[in-house]
């Protein structure tokens, strides 16, 4: 197949050839500025809230907002971080505003519980209130909801998602130089359609950085997206430190591309701070050629250095050491086993492990039952849920553990089949939902169902959510951040609001404009996310135009 690369500087310097794109300066037909009319009429809330309504009333925002936190979660630390994040994006520019008192002073938080564990299904509901107030004449609101703006919530976490939504909804008024909120009043109820709303992020075939990490993870914030799924570990490399196995991290690809535990749990801290688990993954028994750079005796032969040899203790021994030191920086429920890609090439030509197979009449999918379901018990014993990819489904369904979770990659047609077996299932089809393959559009990643084909109630309920995976072999910290967006805004939308009402057969005139304003929002705060509509991601655009315009 020939290279998308290829392909599109071919195009390129086609249309610099017939004067197309500008080069050495010159102006050309498309530097001319377009006209542009973007539609007011819109709700620019990404991803689109459950519930709302709106007025017709434009709201003044005072640069100085109050924060006013009541209830239980009064004294969490976690939504007064927030409100300061909050207040950095909204009020970037310096207000000059003269027309007198602003609308709304304070924002008002009420959290009903103090409790700040962050597990899988955590409540995130809230409810948002912008008040009329008195308009552009200065008079009373007549239909005030409440004196400015409160959110109410059962949890940190669903306070944190309400204070996502403000800010979406504060713009920048460059004329008035004032902060406003528009179609006032605002009523919002809100909640996510799915608890598990992920996206993977492999740092094994690419080493990023923790602040790379962090603005990743800041990123998937904006989107109300809720898991980290940390790649760490594959065959390439072996950067995170176990304290058990010291010279695990030998094999990572250089003694400056390595994560500490601190790292790691400050990772961690910095992710529950903004609402987002960290699923970790250690991936065995195969991808794990890195492993034997310390400990060469876990691979079955120096010429053959994969999958694991299962034949000696010492290997679970080691899976056991990892997975509890992992335990003291994880606490998230899930944990990622992998198991997927496991070829048997190396137990078949290695002596010792064919004996060890030929002594018990064990087939090589026998001993791959067998080190996936020594894997599950030891990370069952870690008190975590197994995920598995879903060759582990396919290959031996009715011997896993009950308590699996059945990561889905290959195609489509596994969740059904795996909640109909009484499995949960996470969506990851690599056909729509695989960020590294560029060519996939944004209308794909939209229109992506986790619950295609499941029709039974009690059914659907084991679909858990979904995933993007930014997988790392073509991304590192150059280009990571706008690979992952705006695709990943269109999945986030998916598995956070209601069905019917991301169903749209006109996505170009319904969720379009939207997706392309929340890039426009994504960049202005730094995030520099790809146009939407690229024929490869990653693609810069041609010539001039404006964001909201591509």
């Amino acid at each position: 197949m020939e290279s998308p690369w290829k392909v599109y500087t071919s195009l390129y310097l086609l249309l610099i050839a017939i004067g197309f794109v500008s080069i050495a300066g010159k102006k050309t037909p498309s530097s001319r500025r377009a006209a542009f009319h973007f539609d007011e009429s819109l709700i620019n809330i990404w991803p689109l809230p459950k519930q709302f309504t709106a007025g017709n009333r434009t709201v003044t925002v005072d640069p100085d907002l109050a924060l006013d936190l009541q209830g239980s979660g009064r004294v969490s630390t976690i939504v007064a971080e927030a409100f300061d994040r909050f207040r950095n994006v909204v009020f970037k520019q310096q207000s000059g505003y003269a027309g007198g008192e602003f609308d709304i002073s304070k924002i008002t938080i009420v959290v009903a519980s103090d409790d700040e564990t962050l597990q899988l299904g955590v409540d995130e509901t809230y409810a948002l209130y912008v008040s009329e107030g008195r308009g552009r004449g200065g008079e009373e609101g007549k239909l005030s909801i409440v004196g400015g703006a409160s959110i109410e919530a059962n949890t940190i976490y669903g306070a944190l998602r309400g204070l996502e939504s403000l800010s979406q909804l504060c713009i920048y008024n460059y004329k008035l130089k004032v902060v406003e909120v528009n179609k006032a009043p605002w009523i919002i109820h809100d909640e996510p359609r799915f608890s598990f709303r992920g996206l993977l992020l492999d740092t094994s075939r690419h080493f990023l950085p923790v602040n790379a990490i962090k603005q990743v993870i800041e990123s998937m914030s904006y989107a109300k997206l809720n898991v980290l799924h940390w790649h760490i570990i594959d065959e390439e490399s072996f950067p995170l430190e176990v304290p058990s196995y010291p010279n695990l991290w030998v094999g990572s690809y250089t003694k400056w591309e390595r994560y500490t535990v601190d790292d790691a749990s400050e990772i961690v801290d910095f992710a529950k701070r903004r609402g987002i688990h960290i699923m970790a993954e250690v991936d065995v028994p195969g991808h794990t050629t890195s492993w034997g750079v310390g400990y060469p005796d876990l691979s079955p032969s120096s010429n053959c250095t994969e999958p694991l040899d299962f034949t000696k203790e010492d290997t679970f021994d080691v899976i056991s050491g990892i997975l509890t030191d992992m335990r003291k920086i994880f606490p998230f429920g899930l944990f990622h086993l992998g198991g997927d890609e496991v070829h048997d090439d190396c137990w078949i030509s290695t002596p010792h492990v064919n004996q060890w197979l030929q002594q018990r009449n064990m087939t090589t999918k026998d001993a791959y039952q067998y080190f996936v379901l020594r894997a599950q018990q030891i990370a069952l014993a870690h008190n975590w849920v197994p995920v598995n990819w879903e060759e582990t489904f396919n290959t031996f369904k009715e011997n896993l553990s009950s308590q699996t979770v059945v990561h889905n990659w290959l195609g489509p047609g596994v969740c059904p089949n795996a909640v109909a077996n009484g499995f949960r299932c996470i969506l990851s089809n690599q056909g729509v939902w695989y960020l590294d393959h560029l060519d996939i559009p944004w209308e794909d990643f939209y229109t992506a169902e986790p619950l295609e084909g499941i029709h039974d109630s009690s059914q659907q309920k084991l679909v858990l959510g979904g995933e993007v995976c930014m997988w790392g072999e073509t991304a590192d910290t150059s280009d990571v951040l706008q690979t992952i967006w705006p695709r990943a805004a269109a999945a986030a939308e998916r598995l956070w609001s209601p069905r019917d009402t991301t169903s749209s057969r006109n996505l170009n005139a319904t969720v379009l404009p939207r997706l392309q304003y929340f890039r426009c929002l994504l960049n202005h705060r730094g995030v520099p996310a790809a146009p939407v509509t690229n024929q490869f991601a990653r693609q810069p655009p041609i010539g001039a135009g404006s964001c909201f315009a591509q």
